[in-house]
């Protein structure tokens, strides 16, 4: 009743009091102000400076060993010696000694302070007597840096009352390892820099489920006597704590790719979001009351951090003594008293806040607090005293929710989750001490934020055992690294390799093309008789058959002055087919073509027909190819050594199929080169990179000296998937190409298909994945029974794991479909590994495309070649990555050369009726008979 009869008292408290309206807006005001601080455009302009911190894990529970942590406070050093025994981090074990560092060393040079701390850590050392081992160190500071590494942050300014000349925009971590190398502490390597939110983040990640956002609110509290304390070991001690740092902050753990002023482009970044200067550009003008203003005039900083103005422990008692201020002036309390200490800075702490506004002994306390500072209070003014703290520390709780319901919303968008499930770590006198304040930012949290689920754990010593943690960490995934890397090491290739696999497919070619030498040749360059490409002017109806997968096609194609108009038909050939006799197959192929024919009204009329026959054949005619081998799983017996123009023609007398013209037959690869020729007369070449790879090119006729004549050029198929099956490839073999070859039904054969082709890249990086398994970096070390399957993972998966921008969680999602319980680091690797697989294909892809492409420039004696690459295969077009690696590196290997490159439409179909369009444009002004059926 007191209260509703002051009209003052109600202004203040309304003042003080924020709508949830307005907390959604200062929501979305915190989130602009995140997303401005990500972007590498706008982060100069951002008041919320979102910092990398270049913390990419948080503890998986398996960390272990010895680790040393300096920690500098406002008053003093700290300096821990943590030890983890690998046991889910349940018992670290720790040893502390706290250091007073004297008041001149805080305002004098850079130098003595750093100095300073590494006498510290040599004493302390001594103290214990550390063995000589190598001791990684984490160096917790607690001041704005720009980092730019883990171990390297420039300080971006002093605050706390530091002000040590010469280290602003100095590395502080060389800083310090040039003072510890002067103690002559050899053996000790600062490995890690981190701020008190990001140690509090790690801290709360030690029991079991990742902690991913950290908040700190007040006071943290940090041992503080001088001298040693044993914190897990022989002796249990509790020290006297005090304040090590007043303010607020927050951190969490970003989608690395959204952290633009780094690097890292996959997997996650702990980003500290320095969020108390938020509002500094005036976002939290509509919330500011006259009381905010007074006391950010009277503060150090004017005009800078405003959030933590309004929600940090040191500014809380300034915010009530200036509404008591102005309660007192209005005659609203305190009447008949003195208040001029009032206007006295800092004479209302705000842990007396904190105490005041206990429900059973607050009105004692605000009595007690008042009467010190000489005031005479009544009840009524004692009642009036504690409902403006409660306000003032409500506001604060639901200020900070709406920056942690910004987070959280973040996080949830950018991973595009329905609903996120996070631990949320908390440090802060104002969270640990007050129920009112945990129930608030709770409650508030839940409201702003209902896609979320956040559960708040305290932190226990974020500052050093969080830095331990954050020190373990680090040497953990360096650790890590250094045994992916050595895995991956093979798979990666130099530039000097490249080149020395472009050297020996240019020596493969002339071996292929040389009459003498071409059995000898891994790479066949097999003439194709195709002697042109398309030039405008064909015309007329005609039908191709494309047998090269598990799919067989019939087309008809009506070749006309507007253009190209197909209709066509898929057939699937039956496994017992692909893997029986050559009489089945070829009459299933004709009963195909019949049934196409039927449908379409084609029986009546006898058309030209173009075979693309995707296999590797020697071509003795345009309408005469010799199979010389199955691949691509296929094995029909009594095919091999024979023409397959004969054995389709048999087929089609055993099924009194008479009305076959077979004009030509064509390789895929060629089919497409004539496809895109249609549209792009310098297309020249033609590649597949699909299920298999090949690829074919206009040789000069004088080069060709498997066939007869000097005039003119020829297209030459270079089947060159067979190119190292002589062994000049076997250095670049690795263990796992030699297990996927092991496997394979023609083993020992088509060996650089085997390591680029889609048939085969799923099950190398099946082989890495169980090798990463075997040796504990991956999965946990866990037995996965289903990745010992043969083809389980599908080279598809590779062109979805690699898509830019792909949430981890649908990469997780893939492995989890497989039985594969991936953690979010498990997706980063698997991903990684696929990425390397992937582009040693278009490295080596453009090594063998650079030969070609730089022997054509030199058979021309041109000083640059333009030419066109037709192109067609899965992998070139459905991966998201394939075709610009093989373009980048084709530049770079052949610099001479202009290579555009021309997606095929339905190359294997319409290239192969164009090949008998082209061939029937040829043959009719010479007045020559239409090539018999037979």
């Amino acid at each position: 009743p007191a209260l509703m009869s002051c009209p003052q008292v109600q202004r203040a408290l309304l003042a003080l009091t924020v709508p949830l309206e307005m907390l959604q807006a200062v929501k979305g005001r915190m989130l602009q102000a995140m997303r401005k601080g990500l972007s590498r455009q706008t982060h100069a302009q951002a008041n919320v400076r979102m910092l990398p911190t270049y913390i990419c894990s948080t503890p998986d529970g398996t960390e272990k060993g010895d680790l040393l942590v300096v920690e500098l406070c406002q008053s003093h050093v700290r300096t821990l010696w943590v030890t983890l025994l690998g046991d889910g981090n349940q018992s670290p074990q720790v040893m502390y000694k706290i250091f007073d560092t004297p008041g001149d060393i805080m305002k004098g040079k850079g130098e003595a302070l750093f100095d300073f701390i590494a006498q510290c850590v040599r004493q302390f050392l001594a103290g214990i007597g550390s063995p000589q081992h190598r001791l990684p160190l984490g160096f917790v500071f607690p001041f704005s840096c720009r980092q730019t590494r883990l171990d390297k942050a420039e300080l971006i300014s002093w605050s706390k009352g530091f002000s040590c000349s010469d280290v602003e925009g100095k590395d502080v971590v060389q800083l310090l390892q040039s003072a510890i190398n002067k103690q002559e502490l050899y053996h000790v390597d600062v490995v890690a820099l981190m701020n008190d939110t990001v140690g509090t983040m790690m801290t709360c990640s030690m029991g079991g489920e990742p902690c991913e956002v950290a908040l700190v609110v007040g006071e943290q509290r940090a041992p503080h006597v001088p001298g040693w304390w044993v914190v897990g070991g022989l002796r249990q001690c509790s020290p006297p704590l005090l304040p090590a740092d007043t303010g607020t902050n927050s951190c969490f753990m970003a989608e690395a790719q959204q952290v633009e002023m780094a690097e890292e482009t996959s997997g996650r970044m702990c980003v500290n979001t320095e969020w108390g200067c938020f509002g500094d550009d005036g976002t939290l003008s509509d919330v500011l009351t006259p009381y905010d203003q007074r006391v950010d005039q009277e503060s150090s900083s004017p005009g800078e951090k405003r959030f933590e103005k309004l929600v940090g422990s040191l500014y809380l008692g300034e915010i009530v003594r200036h509404a008591l201020t102005a309660l007192a002036a209005e005659k609203a309390l305190f009447i008949g008293s003195s208040v001029a200490v009032l206007r006295t800075k800092d004479v209302l702490k705000t842990q007396q806040v904190l105490e005041i506004i206990d429900n059973e002994e607050g009105m004692a306390k605000a009595r007690g607090a008042l009467e010190a500072l000489g005031l005479r209070p009544s009840e009524r003014d004692c009642c009036r005293v504690q409902q403006i703290c409660r306000a003032v520390v409500s506001r604060a709780a639901a200020l900070c929710a709406a920056g942690l319901a910004a987070i959280l919303s973040h996080m949830c968008q950018s991973r595009e989750l329905e609903r996120l499930v996070v631990n949320v770590g908390v440090d802060g006198e104002l969270y640990r001490g007050h129920t009112r304040f945990r129930e608030i930012l709770q409650s508030v949290t839940g409201l702003l934020a209902p896609e979320c689920t956040a559960t708040l754990l305290p932190s226990v010593d974020g500052t050093g055992q969080g830095a331990a943690m954050v020190t373990a960490v680090t040497l953990r995934l360096a650790a890590q690294r250094r045994e992916v890397d050595q895995l991956l090491a093979p798979l990666r290739l130099s530039r000097t390799d490249l080149e020395r696999v472009q050297v020996l497919m240019r020596r493969e070619m002339e071996l292929g093309l040389g009459r003498e030498s071409n059995a000898n040749a891994s790479v066949r360059m097999l003439p194709t008789y195709v002697c042109g490409t398309p030039d405008g002017t064909e015309r007329g109806e005609f039908l191709a058959l494309d047998l090269g997968g598990t799919n067989f096609r019939v087309l008809v194609v009506r070749v006309a002055q507007d253009g190209i108009r197909m209709a066509s038909e898929i057939y699937v050939i039956p496994t017992a087919i692909m893997q029986g006799t050559g009489e089945a197959l070829f009459d299933h192929i004709i009963e195909c073509i019949m049934d196409f024919q039927l449908k379409q009204d084609l029986m009546e009329q006898v058309l030209p027909l173009g075979f693309t026959f995707s296999f590797p054949c020697q071509q003795l005619g345009l309408d005469k190819a010799v199979l010389l081998s199955w691949t691509k799983g296929f094995s029909a017996s009594g095919c091999v050594g024979q023409d397959v123009v004969h054995l389709l023609r048999e087929a089609a007398q055993r099924k009194q199929h008479l009305g076959l013209k077979v004009v030509a037959v064509v390789n895929d690869t060629v089919g497409t080169m004539m496809s895109c020729g249609y549209d792009d007369p310098k297309c020249e070449i033609g590649l597949i990179v699909g299920t298999g790879t090949n690829a074919c090119y206009m040789e000069e006729m004088q080069n060709v000296g498997t066939v007869e004549g000097e005039q003119g050029r020829m297209c030459i198929n270079m089947e060159w998937g067979a190119f190292g099956d002589n062994g000049c490839l076997d250095d670049i073999f690795t263990d796992f190409d030699r297990l996927v070859d092991e496997k394979t039904i023609n083993a020992g054969k088509q060996r650089f298909e085997k390591l680029i082709s889609g048939m085969y890249l799923g099950e190398i990086v099946r082989h890495i994945l169980l090798a990463l398994v075997k040796k504990q970096l991956l999965f946990r070390g866990k037995p996965c029974p289903k990745l010992q399957n043969k083809d389980i993972f599908q080279t598809k998966f590779l062109s979805t794991i690699e898509i830019d921008g792909l949430a981890l969680r649908q990469v997780r999602a893939i492995l989890q479909d497989l039985e594969l319980q991936a953690s979010f680091e498990d997706s980063v690797l698997v991903r990684e590994v696929c990425q390397t697989v992937s582009l040693r294909a278009a490295q080596l892809c453009a090594a063998g495309l650079a030969a070609v492409v730089e022997k054509m420039r030199e058979n021309r004696g041109l000083a640059r070649l333009a030419v066109t690459v037709g192109v067609d295969g899965t992998l070139y077009k459905m991966h998201p990555c394939f075709s610009q690696h093989l373009q980048q590196m084709l530049r770079d290997l052949a610099p001479n050369c202009t290579v555009t490159f021309l997606q095929s439409e339905d190359g294997s179909g319409k290239g192969a009726a164009l090949v008998a369009a082209v061939a029937c444009r040829g043959a009719e002004p010479r007045g020559q008979p239409p090539l018999s059926p037979q």
